[in-house]
Order: structure tokens, then sequence, then C-alpha cells
């Protein structure tokens, strides 16, 4: 694949989005410099993946990638084993298969990914599938001893759906993505109650949110461009 589909070039309202993400993120590390700053890298990572994947572009997905395993391992210092299995165990292989799916579905000669509407009756099964999955993890969360089980089990279902609309190319993945965007500022805003230090992980899913709507509407604009 040519550099220039990998990396393609960003638009002024890209760089302002990006910049306005990471910048907030870096600035809520200096109000409590105490924290780790490695969480800051991070989270830049995957707000970069982010504005890639609001392009249709697979970087975004590899940059996603990243972005799962640190945040995985990153979870596991605070005993959120639903977020480390969620995306060690789901969303970083989910990751790797969109990258498959997004190189074997380009749109025509443009480096984007070709955008799937997606049936009924897939949407269904999609959702059929979600439900033993997220009941399966309840247990093994439950088992691990896992802080704030229920909003970490929730967790599981809206990553869940959101890897496996990603995966089939739909732009409802960034909605699912969106839902599962404010769990996770639930879920570390307990955290922030004992620990402020992380505050710049619960700013980058506050971006993250930001950046997943953006992301829908730029995938329904991506799809109707393809249509006609």
């Amino acid at each position: 694949m040519k550099l220039h589909r990998l990396f393609p070039r960003l638009t002024p309202q890209d760089l302002i989005f990006w910049s306005l993400s990471s910048g907030a993120i870096v600035m809520s590390y200096f109000l409590y410099p105490a924290g780790d700053f490695v969480s800051v890298i991070g989270s830049v990572v995957g707000v970069t993946a982010l504005i890639y994947i609001a392009k249709g572009v697979v970087m975004g997905q590899f940059l996603s990638l990243a972005f799962c395993l640190f945040y995985g391992i990153y979870s596991l210092f605070f005993a959120y084993y639903g977020e480390s299995v969620t995306y060690l165990g789901m969303s970083a292989p989910a990751a790797i298969f969109s990258i498959i799916s997004w190189l074997r579905n380009p749109y025509r000669d443009s480096g984007r990914v070709k955008v799937s509407r997606l049936s009924l009756g897939r949407v269904m099964l999609t959702v059929m599938v979600c439900v033993p999955v997220t009941v399966l993890f309840y247990f093994i969360l439950r088992v691990l001893g896992t802080a704030q089980l229920a909003v970490s089990t929730f967790s599981i279902a809206t990553s869940f759906l959101a890897a496996a609309l990603s995966f089939q190319r739909s732009s409802f993945f960034a909605l699912a993505y969106a839902v599962n965007d404010v769990v996770l500022i639930l879920l570390w805003g307990g955290e922030y109650l004992r620990d402020p230090s992380v505050l710049p992980v619960i700013v980058c899913f506050a971006s993250f949110l930001f950046n997943d709507i953006r992301t829908f509407l730029s995938w329904q604009r991506l799809h109707r461009e393809q249509e006609d």
C-alpha cells in the first residue's frame, strides 16, 4: 500500500480537532503532575487513531491496536480487569480483524474503506451474539474481583458491539463506541474520587466521545458519497 494512503493529508479541521483533544489531555496531566505521563502518551495515540478512523483510513485501526494494548495493561494497575480483558482479549484482536477487513474492502482507489450497510438480519445476529458474550464475561469478571463490576460488564457489551460493527464496516460502530466512552467516563470518574491523577484518562475518553460522534457523522457522509 502506498504511503499516502496510510497517512492521507489531514485537513485544517482534522488538525484543529486533534490539537484540541490532545491539548486537553496534556493540560489535564499538569493539573496532577504526580500522575503517570505514559497514560498521556497512550491517550494521544488513541485520539490520533480516531482522527484517521473518522476518515475511513486503515492507519486508524493500526493506531487503535496500539492504544488497546496500552490501555489494557494500564487498567490492570487499577484492578479494572474488565477493561483489561476487553481491550487485550477482545478490542485488540478486533482491531486486527478490522485491519484485514478494511484492507480487503477499499473504496476504489481512494485509500478509504468501503462503508457497508448492514441488513436487519446481520444487526440482529450481532446483538444476539453480544448477549451470551456479556453474560460469560460477567461471571469471569466477578471471579476476578473486578472493581465496579456492573459498569465493567456494560463496558464489555458496548465494546463488543462496537468491535463487531467496526469489523463489518458499519458507520454505527462509532455510536457504539460513543456509548462505551460514556461508560468509561463513569468508570474512571469513580476512580478519580480516590486518585485524582487519573484525570488525563477521563479527559481522554471525553475527547473520544466527541471524536466518535464526529466519526459517525463523517462515515454517514462517506456512505452517501460512495453511493452516488
